[in-house]
């Protein structure tokens, strides 16, 4: 019996996403989707004053960000838009050449990223151990929090009640119910109150003037010349180096939240698009954003892809149509909101008592260097680079260690085994030439490397030093018991490290 062909239509449906005909999904992706926008507002502001571009640019820019990473990046319900480590590495641009040559350097940023992500340099996250990842949500939780605390001083005292109130709201109202987020509820009765009674608190509006109309696409106003290109070029390649490992944490740390996996290499490549895209329609660049991801994966619940996008629709609609609405929103509701997501960020099962009496001291010294060196610079790259560095100077210390050498001499005298083992590297090998005794070994030397392996060529140089030392006195040296892949560097570059052969 013949079976006809699926329609178009039906094969259409085979492609949809299966939450996409879930209404309990779509009900969270939308209200997840409301909060995030509401708390982008500020925060995309805040970021604009730190680049030095009028408030719209920011706002533009989040936008942008969220709806093209919501298309093409890599990790469904990650949160990208204006961030402040992108604004500190651009403002100084800003500053000395102005606004066109930051746009310009976003859309280059974003080429770079593309490039990066095309040849695989997401796959590096593999060599980023635990301890910097505890690290870096730790000192994320702080700087949140932080972020925070210039909204807390010198401000009228109802600031603190309002404060109190949304963490209460947003503490007990999920044990009522969890239809409506928390922080959406808080945020609604905390406008409301202060619109209400007529308290005269900070408000969004105080940040700056919200847009009044959608983005137009545009070129950079420079000069499209060579000196232009090297203005740029090394501020972009500077933000599309943070964004990407700001990015890439982020995505590693809602995969970890959710059990699910992500493509490291789509996001790469999704984030330099977005940038693009954003340059074109004159914004400021940005990355992921781990607060508003936060908000999004862990406070919210959001799961998919439909999040993300409506994050940046709702933006540009709550400042178009709603502005007065939104300008009228306290600064205190959305303080609630970020203090609330920071302590829900951080890792507190790090500092209990029995992980810290159970962790070696190594694990421990990466995890507070990483956390020192974010909140020291205010810049996640740095800290996880150097905590990652950290990490692998303790990693090749405690490695070096493990290379052992034993000797047996034959009972006739005639010859010696030195039996090595364990992993020859750098760190290791340097050591290894002291083990052996030049002087009162017999004629005939052998060295055997079963239990070992040959990682580099200054394993091979330290072997090299053995000989020679051996053949100075006039006697010989056999290496045996070579793997495959030692045998093969060994051949390559056994006396061909020095200028003496």
């Amino acid at each position: 019996m013949s079976t006809s062909a699926p329609s178009p239509a039906a094969r259409l449906r085979g492609l949809r996403p299966s939450w996409l005909s879930d209404p309990k999904v779509w009900r969270t992706e939308v209200l997840a989707g409301l909060v995030v926008a509401l708390a982008l507002i500020p925060e995309a502001i805040s970021f604009s004053i730190i680049a030095g571009v009028d408030p719209a640019i920011g706002l533009f820019a989040s936008f942008t960000m969220a709806v093209t990473i919501a298309i093409v990046g890599g990790r469904p319900a990650m949160i990208s838009a204006a961030t402040g480590a992108v604004a500190l590495v651009i403002a100084p641009l800003n500053r000395e050449h102005g606004l066109g040559y930051l746009v310009a350097a976003v859309i280059l940023a974003g080429v770079f990223q593309i490039v990066l992500g095309a040849l695989g340099v997401a796959k590096l996250m593999r060599f980023v151990p635990r301890s910097v990842m505890v690290g870096f949500v730790n000192a994320l939780a702080i700087l949140i929090f932080m972020a925070q605390v210039p909204e807390m001083t010198d401000v009228p005292w109802p600031v603190y009640p309002l404060i109190a109130g949304g963490l209460l709201l947003m503490i007990f109202f999920p044990k009522v119910t969890r239809v409506i987020p928390a922080p959406l509820v808080s945020i609604a009765v905390l406008t409301a109150i202060t619109v209400a009674a007529g308290i005269a608190v900070p408000t969004v509006g105080g940040k700056g003037d919200l847009p009044s109309s959608l983005p137009v696409p545009g070129l950079p106003d420079v000069p499209f010349t060579l000196d232009t290109l090297t203005t740029i070029a090394p501020y972009a390649l500077a933000m599309a180096l943070v964004g990407l490992m700001e990015s890439l944490m982020t995505a590693k740390l809602v995969d970890d939240i959710t059990d699910t996996r992500s493509s490291k290499t789509r996001e790469s490549i999704g984030q330099g698009i977005a940038n693009i895209v954003t340059g074109f329609f004159g914004g400021m660049g940005g990355c992921a954003m781990i607060g508003q991801t936060m908000i999004n994966v862990r406070v919210s619940g959001a799961r998919t892809r439909l999040s993300t996008f409506l994050a940046g629709a709702f933006l540009m609609v709550l400042c178009i149509v709603f502005g007065p609405v939104v300008s009228d929103i306290p600064m205190a509701a959305l303080v609630a909101v970020m203090i609330m997501v920071s302590f829900a960020t951080f890792d507190w099962h790090s500092l209990a008592p029995k992980t810290l009496t159970r962790l070696p001291v190594g694990e421990i010294a990466v995890m507070v260097i990483t956390v020192a060196c974010v909140v020291a610079t205010h810049n996640l790259a740095i800290g996880v680079v150097v905590g990652t560095l950290t990490a692998m100077v303790i990693f090749a210390k405690r490695v070096a260690h493990l290379a052992s050498v034993t000797s047996v001499t034959d009972p006739d005298g005639t010859s010696v085994v030195y039996s090595v083992t364990g992993e020859l590297f750098f760190a290791s090998s340097n050591d290894l030439v002291n083990r052996f005794h030049y002087a009162t070994d017999p004629d005939k030397v052998v060295i055997d490397l079963t239990a070992a392996h040959i990682w580099d060529a200054s394993s091979v140089a330290a072997l090299d030093a053995i000989e020679t030392k051996y053949k100075e006195r006039g006697k010989t040296v056999e290496i045996t018991g070579l793997n495959q892949s030692s045998a093969h560097l060994h051949g390559k570059l056994s006396g061909e490290l020095t200028g003496s052969h």
